[in-house]
């Protein structure tokens, strides 16, 4: 990918960058040689981004174009509004204790030039900046507060509001960025599209190994589609992609939610979209959308303060109590008898104002169901922990869980397959792992969740690589859809 700045006159133009050309914001967006150029990273380095301002038409015409600018307007919209920007950089605050406690002043600006600071001590956080808000030039301004120091706000600068000084550090850490944008040039062609996979390396229980993201990765190449993982730093960067492939657990509360919404809003095609995320990770939802739409279940009540005393003597002792937003097991409990159930109940209203109650139908193993685009993707046999009710049991060394087995599709009974593509197509048409029981000839589902565990050696058995390529190729149309359906509208 090419590299371009763009500033308002580059007569006037006080930096010297010598790993990209520096181009007058006016002909970048008159002359047609700019709106004709492929793969192209876009660094708008004019003075204003104020709404319709020549800067901020940079930025949008280069994502009209296809280009990446740097920032995106979503970028720059994030930076105007300071609820937004603090939640943004909400995840910034142990850095940000850490990286300012030395600092006696009760405020402080912290000048980043492409995620570089001119003192190394503030490197780490004003690469975290650059991170999120993808300015190339930035002011962030710290208060001190009760609780410690808060950003109060963060905005773009221009050029002549950086101190000669610091010309120098601004040209060093510009050539990094520029270095990392360019293609190697053995390279023979540059991808169709881009696609991001959001991962954590360091989550314990991630819903895809690193072998697995390996051959995500591998698949996507062999579509032409460019691949990187990112991280929750990358939150800015979003706008650079055509695609946004979540492989880190979810929750609406969290990061990855926000990743979702971000990258939804951007015109990414995103697994898993927002709208399935809120699904599939509150089991009230999902309890009381099964039963509406009259797919099997075990019986089930959603308990609140009111009817507890009912629950529990509907159901039978024991029972399995689970709070709304638990994953990998977590956050379910069984209740022995009536005494149990009343302690645990106190205890998860406490975090929810409704839970879910279910009978208990004990059984050697779950089905899982993968479903993709509202369609049967793959199926396994998860069984419980050794000497466990559950598939997965906690403790002090970390979960433990039972074995997985795959199976054909073929081989997978049917009232299973068509149970679980019914209640996956009541949450939407992404990437779900629906679980379910077979008792006797009839098909209950436990839950449906987004996000599915793909892990190489277990989802993949029967599959091999194809489990990876089908998830791959549904991306890849969703992408070309929407391209397709851009270039008609222009049409």
């Amino acid at each position: 990918m090419s590299n371009l700045i763009v500033v308002d006159n580059p007569k006037s133009w006080p930096l010297d960058f010598p790993g990209a050309p520096v181009v007058a914001a006016r002909a970048y967006l008159t002359d047609p040689r700019y709106s004709e150029m492929k793969n192209l990273k876009v660094f708008n380095l004019c003075r204003s981004y104020r709404y319709q301002s020549t800067g901020y038409y940079v930025s949008l015409l280069a994502m009209a174009r296809g280009h990446k600018p740097l920032p995106a307007i979503s970028n720059i919209q994030d930076m105007k509004s300071l609820s937004i920007a603090r939640i943004i950089a909400g995840d910034l605050d142990e850095l940000t204790q850490r990286s300012l406690r030395s600092i006696k002043s009760d405020t402080f600006d912290l000048s980043v030039y492409f995620g570089r600071n001119v003192a190394k001590r503030y490197d780490d956080l004003a690469a975290r900046l650059f991170g999120l808000f993808r300015a190339p030039l930035l002011r962030a301004e710290f208060q001190r507060a009760e609780g410690g120091w808060e950003l109060k706000s963060v905005r773009a600068i221009a050029a002549h509001e950086i101190p000669a000084s610091h010309h120098e550090a601004v040209a060093e850490a510009a050539g990094q960025i520029f270095a990392r944008a360019r293609l190697p040039a053995r390279r023979a062609a540059a991808p169709a599209y881009d696609l991001a996979v959001l991962h954590n390396p360091q989550e314990p229980n991630p819903p895809s190994n690193p072998k697995a993201l390996e051959r995500f990765a591998s698949e996507a190449r062999k579509l032409k589609m460019g691949v990187e993982f990112i991280t929750r730093e990358d939150f800015g960067r979003l706008g650079e992609f055509d695609a946004l492939f979540i492989r880190e657990t979810t929750s609406v509360h969290h990061h990855t939610y926000r990743f979702a919404r971000r990258g939804a809003a951007e015109g990414l095609v995103v697994i898993d979209d927002p709208d399935s995320i809120v699904r599939c990770t509150n089991k009230v939802y999902l309890a009381e959308l099964l039963t509406r739409y009259g797919v099997p279940t075990p019986r089930s009540v959603i308990v609140h303060r009111d009817n507890r005393a009912e629950a529990r003597d509907s159901l039978g002792m024991p029972c399995i109590l689970k709070q709304p937003d638990g994953s990998f097991s977590q956050g379910v409990v069984k209740a022995e008898d009536h005494k149990e159930f009343d302690q645990l109940v106190d205890v998860l209203l406490d975090k929810s104002d409704m839970i879910i109650a279910q009978e208990f139908v004990p059984t050697e193993f779950d089905w899982r169901i993968g479903v993709l685009d509202r369609q049967p993707l793959y199926a396994c046999k998860y069984y419980m922990a050794g000497g466990h009710w559950q598939i997965a049991q906690s403790g002090a060394q970390g979960a433990v869980f039972g074995k997985v087995e795959a199976v054909p599709l073929e081989l997978t009974p049917r009232q299973v397959l068509q149970t679980a593509v019914r209640a996956a197509r009541l949450i939407g048409d992404g990437l779900y792992g629906v679980d379910l029981k077979l008792l006797g000839d009839k098909a209950c589902v436990i839950e449906v969740n987004d996000n599915p565990t793909i892990e190489a050696g277990d989802e993949d058995h029967v599959l091999k690589g194809e489990l990876y390529a089908r998830i791959m190729r549904v991306f890849l149309a969703r992408i070309q859809e929407k391209k397709d359906g851009l270039a008609r509208g222009q049409g």
